[in-house]
């Protein structure tokens, strides 16, 4: 999953990203509103965590200019503005949640988990491709029951494997959906990481091909590997 940050408290963005990295989620930070905004406009996000008081455009306006653009990705609001009025006010401007400062990290992490299982509400947790398995509430994968050490990146290509079906992805899809922009790698990056996740599901007994390559184009699961098929 690939959240928005848009905090201008330094101290704050730091320590909240690194508690989402851990919770393996992709984090992007922006430190005020307008570059917030091009984050968006730039990237696919499955929640956006935004705080009010923001320079150049304040988190009330981003959130109902994101709104008014069609942007549908739950929009948390982190702030110290505690009156009903405000509230009112993020929540009338499309915010999915209101969060007030200072806040419990471990009920913040819930609060995130709620929204986007909101969001996903149709979607299963477990995500099955023939003999492979993956809890996305637990994060543990498995292939024929035998569990799989993945680094962060690992799992993140799997699970966006796995999201997208059978889809084709190309590198270039794979890179905006698991890098941010703090850490933009080139295309061999994603050759890198995906030999590593080959021969560790390959260890576990899948078939050198479970993820396909289509060259010039990218990667997808194997066809025949599918729910369903032996």
């Amino acid at each position: 999953m690939k959240l928005l940050l848009v905090e201008d408290d330094r101290e704050i963005s730091e320590l909240l990203s690194e508690v989402l990295s851990d919770e393996q989620y992709l984090v992007d930070v922006a430190s005020d509103g307008e570059e917030g905004r091009d984050f968006v406009e730039s990237c696919d996000y499955d929640l956006v965590l935004l705080d009010v008081m923001l320079p150049k455009l304040n988190g009330v306006e981003l959130c109902r200019q994101l709104r008014a653009k069609k942007y549908q990705m739950p929009v948390m609001m982190l702030t110290a503005k505690d009156a009903t009025e405000d509230q009112i006010d993020g929540l009338d401007a499309g915010a999915d949640d209101y969060v007030v400062k200072p806040y419990k990290l471990g009920e913040l992490l819930a609060r995130i988990r709620a929204l986007l299982r909101r969001k996903t509400i149709s979607v299963s947790p477990i995500l099955q491709w023939g003999d492979l398995c993956l809890d996305s509430n637990t994060c543990k994968v498995s292939y024929g029951g035998k569990g799989l050490k993945l680094t962060p990146k690992e799992y993140g290509l799997l699970e966006l494997f796995l999201r997208n079906g059978g889809n084709l992805l190309s590198r270039s899809k794979i890179l905006d959906n698991l890098w941010s922009f703090e850490e933009p790698p080139d295309e061999n990056t994603v050759k890198a990481h995906m030999r590593r996740l080959r021969k560790k599901l390959s260890k576990a007994g899948a078939a050198d091909d479970f993820i396909e390559t289509v060259y010039g184009l990218g990667y997808r699961l194997k066809q025949n590997l599918q729910p369903g098929f032996s």
